[in-house]
């Protein structure tokens, strides 16, 4: 449609290159049994399209084409991608061209010059050369009974230097029989409104379906998609994650919402949609990459509910303050603790944690205000709710805890002028009894770590399963230099759960300790 109105009827189909373009990306490298799994966790999604790599350009991309063969894929088509043929060279001998046909895929992309400065200036050859090495391709794929879609490069570029020339490479793709021509914001430079136009010129231009393929440069990568959608767009290209070169590509787990719930339009099997978080989060665990947790629709914070006002309002009506039920896209309700924090913060936060507590109880003011205290100290509870816990349980239950520290010290002794090993000794009291321990350690904390549980196994032999797996600080008023606050988070587990906690302190040894002796006082209360 044309007249800048959300498309009502149709399917958008919805291609992953999250293996290809996404891999791309700094810091995103992807082996081939890496490539198989995403493969088959993207055809249980529900993708119709996987781009699984570019066979021409490198061995491992080969070695998948050559495996996924042997791979049963139930919804999705596998894609190969290349190029068109080289300039003043016979289709049927470019070698290029060869290998997009022997990985045997269902479907092959293929990209060409829409732009004339890179007909020019890159490839340099003509520009009626540059046509005919895209309709050549084109034909010359289709005649092998191949799904063809063509990825018209720098499209938006090529259209706003020379409009009428990059109109006819589209024309060029689609006579020859192309199934899809999508149109790439190579650059990612363009702004929606410029998107939309092009697209609806385009698509009553050419005969076949418009696709779209944006990249995230100015920030719009999802919102230059869903206006090509808008102006008659039928396929999306995109990657899990917005994964991709620069700033990356178009964001799936952002768009494919976006198409489903907002504007209304099928794309991913309906069912599929409440696992979207989980692709999330699957794809950056195999690509070894920090999931970000402010992700719209699938991050950690994307219903994460701080202000005391908000969370209010959101306990009473969930959309006072909520765009949509976190729960069709398998995300879900965060309540925050910290110095925003009103009574509902607390009073919610507390009954998650599983405290029978309610407008009534007296102690509420005390937990919310020695909250409030702490974390003007510097501690913070957002990421550290068993610190919380046992806050809210020594308040409520007025309880003393298992164990007290009666002194430490840490050490490190230099072996041959190279610091070697550090040691650190603990003093602990249990039930009027006490334990001297001393261990050694790679730096202080694991030092003070092994000290503590050590000391502590004598009473509570349990401890023992308790390990710490991830150890952060920052330093908070930097202007203070060395005499600043520091923050250390600490997570733990015992094999079965695991659990953060934290200390604040202007020394980061008593930082660490202090987070330290929460997790083990957490895992005794467990």
């Amino acid at each position: 449609m044309n007249d800048g109105k959300e498309q009502k009827t149709g399917r958008i189909e919805v291609y992953d290159t999250t293996l290809r373009d996404g891999s791309q990306g700094e810091g995103v490298n992807f082996s081939v049994a890496d490539k198989l799994r995403v493969a088959e966790k993207l055809d249980h999604f529900g993708m119709d399209f996987i781009e699984g790599g570019w066979p021409g350009s490198n061995p491992k991309d080969v070695e998948f084409f050559r495996q996924a063969r042997d791979r049963d894929f139930q919804h999705a088509k596998l894609a190969a991608f290349g190029s068109t043929r080289r300039k003043d060279y016979g289709v049927e001998d470019d070698p290029q061209v060869k290998m997009l046909i022997d990985a045997g895929t269902p479907v092959v992309t293929i990209f060409g010059k829409s732009w004339i400065l890179h007909v020019k200036d890159i490839i340099r050859t003509t520009p009626e050369e540059n046509v005919r090495m895209i309709f050549d391709t084109v034909k010359y794929l289709k005649s092998h009974g191949i799904h063809v879609i063509y990825d018209g490069e720098h499209a938006f570029d090529g259209y706003k230097n020379d409009a009428e020339y990059a109109l006819s490479t589209f024309a060029a793709a689609a006579e020859a029989g192309a199934d899809c021509v999508v149109l790439c914001d190579t650059n990612g430079g363009c702004l929606p409104e410029e998107v939309a136009e092009i697209t609806a010129v385009v698509k009553s231009r050419i005969i076949c379906p418009v696709g779209i393929h944006t990249h995230d440069d100015c920030g719009l990568g999802v919102a230059n998609a869903l206006a090509s959608i808008r102006a008659g767009a039928a396929h999306i290209q995109g990657t899990v994650n917005g994964y991709g070169e620069r700033t990356g590509n178009c964001n799936l787990t952002s768009a494919i919402p976006n198409i489903a719930f907002k504007m209304g339009i099928p794309c991913i099997p309906q069912e599929s949609l409440r696992h979207l978080r989980e692709i999330s989060n699957y794809v950056d665990e195999i690509a070894n990459i920090r999931h970000n947790p402010r992700q719209p629709w699938v991050g950690s914070t994307a219903f994460a509910h701080k202000g005391g006002m908000h969370v209010n309002a959101v306990h009473k009506v969930p959309h006072s303050f909520e765009h949509i039920d976190p729960h069709v896209v398998g995300n879900e309700r965060r309540i925050l603790v910290s110095d925003l924090s009103g009574k509902s913060n607390i009073l919610i936060k507390a009954r998650e944690l599983g405290f029978d507590i309610d407008d009534s109880t007296l102690e509420l003011k005390e937990i919310l205000d020695k909250v409030k205290e702490r974390e003007h100290e510097g501690f913070e509870y957002e990421a550290a709710e068993a610190s919380l816990k046992l806050l809210i349980q020594k308040i409520l239950e007025h309880r003393d805890p298992p164990f007290s520290i009666r002194g430490y010290h840490v050490s490190m002794r230099r072996d041959e002028g190279h610091y070697s090993v550090c040691q650190a000794t603990i003093k602990v009291e249990v039930d009027g009894q006490t334990a001297h321990t001393v261990a050694e350690g790679d730096g202080p904390v694991n030092a003070l770590d092994e000290a503590l549980r050590l000391a502590l196994s004598r009473f509570f032999p349990q401890l023992q399963f308790v390990k710490l797996t991830d150890y952060k600080v920052r330093i908070l008023g930097g202007s203070q230099g060395t005499a600043a606050t520091t923050r250390v988070l600490i997570e733990s587990t015992d094999g079965n759960d695991e659990w953060g906690t934290v200390g604040a302190s202007e020394n980061i040894i008593e930082a660490s300790l202090q987070a330290l002796r929460d997790s083990m006082e957490f895992a005794l209360m467990k």
